[in-house]
């Protein structure tokens, strides 16, 4: 057997693999006694069909089967032996010929590698990075307060439209009557909103359905006909307000405190503020973090200046997703893909260089974190700790997500490292400032 490796563009290499009946011959009678002792084959009894016979019906199947086994085996020990590191997975190469195992006793088999690029990276203090705060102020807060204490709240009866009301109202356009049809304006934005400011029950005025209910599925709905009646029916209703109903928040008394915070932990309106202070703080700071990963990822993807080899992975990509994606689909998604790869491949660097890990307790509490901002968005932001643990305990079994919580988690290990080495600067900002800020970045 011979292998021998030849440069194609840059980043990838042709192993070439010479398979010869010495190297196949062994398994080769192995795999057919194997068949000899099973098959099953009219005129001969059970394990009794000659050899002959055998190798006619099965052995070039079977040269085919061992001469590549071997082949690719000896690929990866000459990659191993060599110290040669790689990108993907080695594949089939498109230069290779056809084979012919009836008649030829020697079979080349060519295999196409991406060469890994060397990482060589000395971080210092030279390096500088900002790490953006983002400021609490008390409008925020409030915003925050609001947002949280409606999901304990109710609708109550109110006389007049002041912003995001509720309104149940009589649709008719002299064909079709709707008695109790649902308008919302909280989804309306402020244009939209602004023709029913100041209006009371019993208020009449002329919509268009089409302008204020957005989907044909919605209209539907709301005018109790099928899509498809839809073209025919005039668009113009006139709309009667029978009542109008404002989100009210809870009374901030014992019976909120016991419903929102059943452990107890909170019972008072200023140790509820210091508590959504608290949450808001983490979760600013969950924002503040993952700008700084953005911009860490970008530091260290322009300051290696790594070239893949991009042609090579496309090639991969096709192979590796066996025709579910065309290769026009590939390389539509190809930049997106590449950054991601990069990064990853990094991020390997950093963890098996500097043998960062993630210990099981960060799994569990990181899990956990997950599993709480799961109940809060279900409206239960104060779940019991027991069924907080169950949660955690089913996402990280689910093979998916848990291994989505190991990335996430290997990632901050990386930044952080990387943070304990370069030169980061504290910077507080606005929430106008950061959102502009994470959209340059």
């Amino acid at each position: 057997m011979n292998i021998t490796r030849e440069q194609r563009e840059v980043g990838t290499s042709l192993l070439k693999v010479v398979v010869n009946e010495q190297d196949y011959s062994e398994a080769v009678d192995k795999m057919l006694r194997e068949y000899k002792r099973k098959a099953n084959v009219p005129g001969f009894r059970p394990g009794m069909v000659p050899m002959g016979v055998v190798r006619k019906l099965y052995g070039k199947g079977a040269i085919a089967e061992q001469a590549y086994k071997i082949a690719s085996n000896s690929v990866f020990e000459y990659l191993q032996k060599e110290g040669i590191d790689y990108v993907g997975d080695v594949i089939p190469s498109d230069e290779q010929g056809d084979f012919d195992f009836e008649n030829n006793t020697e079979h080349e088999f060519m295999f196409e590698i991406g060469e890994a690029p060397k990482i060589e990276v000395a971080l210092s203090k030279d390096d500088k990075l900002t790490y953006n705060k983002i400021k609490i102020d008390a409008n925020m807060v409030e915003g925050y307060k609001d947002n949280y204490l409606r999901r304990y709240g109710r609708l109550v009866d109110v006389e007049t439209v002041a912003k995001d009301e509720a309104l149940t109202v009589v649709l008719d356009n002299g064909e079709i009557s709707v008695d109790d049809a649902y308008v919302g304006l909280i989804s309306m934005s402020d244009e939209e909103r602004a023709a029913f400011l100041g209006k009371k029950v019993g208020d009449k005025m002329e919509v268009d359905v089409n302008e204020l209910y957005k989907s044909a599925s919605q209209r539907a709905s709301i005018l109790k006909v099928k899509e498809e009646e839809l073209e025919s029916i005039n668009p113009k209703f006139n709309l009667e307000i029978k009542q109008i109903r404002q989100f009210a928040n809870p009374e901030l008394n014992e019976e909120f405190f016991k419903m929102a915070f059943p452990a107890g932990n909170i019972t008072s309106e200023e140790e509820l503020d210091k508590y959504l202070t608290t949450e808001i703080e983490t979760e600013l700071g969950r924002e503040a973090d993952y700008l700084f990963t953005i911009r860490v990822r970008n530091f260290l993807m322009e300051k290696l200046g790594l070239q893949m080899p991009a042609e090579f992975l496309k090639r991969w990509l096709y192979v590796i997703n066996e025709g579910k994606f065309s290769k026009e689909d590939i390389e539509k998604d190809f930049d997106a893909f590449l950054k991601m790869f990069t990064w990853n491949y990094i991020q390997k660097h950093f963890i098996q260089t500097y043998e960062l890990r993630v210990s099981d307790e960060e799994l569990q509490a990181e899990a956990k974190e997950f599993a709480k901002a799961q109940f809060a968005q279900y409206g239960m932001p104060s779940a019991p700790e027991e069924m907080i643990a169950n949660f955690a305990k089913q996402i990280l079994e689910n093979k998916e997500q848990g291994q989505k919580i190991y990335e996430k988690l290997y990632e901050l290990k990386v930044v952080e490292y990387v943070k304990s080495q370069i030169k980061v600067s504290n910077k507080s900002v606005t929430a106008e400032e950061f959102a502009k800020l994470a959209q340059e970045a």
